[in-house]
């Protein structure tokens, strides 16, 4: 793995840009003495036949592209760093559909899903759900190219702009029912064996996404509540993670998603707390600095 010279010791923090959770992470190891090196995702060469050489104490993963966060871990890994987050829940949680099937498999409560792996059938898949029906990229983040459909003429227009688009990720449709939830959702974070906090996002809009204008406030974190996040957490490979949760009207939680590369700021001004500091904390006694 080349990006400059040896740095035997440090933490490397791989970044796409430096946002303000980075900006966080990186001031808060700062603080504390931690010697680190921001490494540009964009300047990642990768020799495969050279020898492996561990040049990290540890490696914080912070890129933002679902295939590049992935790949960037996976080289890591093969040269022997110890990646946070894992390259197996990358991969699990940067694709919606292998996360409801870890879901699934570990047998915890979510919306009804069904998949569709080409155009041809996402008519039928759209209508086995029953309208109004959500159809969300199965790589995607912060709420964009969601689409609630109401009608068979709206699934049908979809479907034609999808196919048009001449994209392999819009040829697979993923399919979910719509949740009636009281106006918000529900974020967790959890770190390690951990829930830090819990927050609800609220918004008038049907996509209660911070990304999209929720605004967020203190949730209590009932006992259910931890236990129903550490469950979904245990269940895409642990570490660190915000896990998002919906409630149906008669009160039941749904897991919907899990983030592997968590926004926290929303969370962070609600509760109050240092969730870069506590990332850092995890880390350094993960790799008992």
């Amino acid at each position: 793995m080349s990006t400059s010279a040896s740095q035997d010791g440090r933490l490397a923090v791989l970044t796409t840009r430096i946002r303000l959770e980075e900006r966080l992470i990186l001031a808060a190891l700062e603080r504390r003495g931690v010697p680190y090196t921001c490494v540009d995702d964009r300047t990642l060469v990768s020799d495969l036949q050279s020898p492996p050489q561990v040049r990290y104490r540890g490696v914080l993963n912070r890129i933002m592209s679902h295939t590049r966060s992935f790949y960037a871990a996976r080289l890591f890994e093969s040269t022997g760093h110890q990646v946070f987050n894992a390259s197996s829940v990358v991969e699990i949680c940067g694709d919606k559909i292998l996360t409801s099937l870890a879901l699934v498999r570990a047998g915890l409560p979510t919306p009804r899903t069904v998949v569709a792996v080409t155009p041809d059938v996402a008519l039928r898949a759209i209508e086995e759900i029953g309208y109004p029906a959500v159809v969300k990229p199965a790589v995607g983040s912060w709420g964009r190219l969601l689409s609630k459909v109401n009608d068979r003429d709206a699934a049908e227009t979809l479907i034609e702009h999808k196919q048009a688009m001449r994209s392999p990720v819009h040829s697979v449709f993923y399919i979910q029912e719509l949740i009636d939830k009281p106006g918000r959702d529900i974020r967790v974070i959890v770190l390690g064996d951990q829930v830090v906090a819990a927050v609800y996002r609220r918004s008038e809009h049907w996509i209660t996404n911070t990304a999209r204008g929720a605004t967020t406030e203190p949730c209590e974190v009932t006992p259910d509540l931890a236990k129903l996040a550490l469950q979904t957490a245990e269940a895409v490979g642990g570490g660190m993670l915000a896990v998002d949760l919906i409630e149906r009207a008669n009160g039941e939680v749904l897991v919907t998603e899990v983030n592997h590369t968590m926004e926290f700021r929303g969370l962070a001004s609600a509760t109050g707390l240092d969730i870069a500091d506590l990332i850092v904390s995890h880390v350094l006694e993960a790799v008992d600095w």
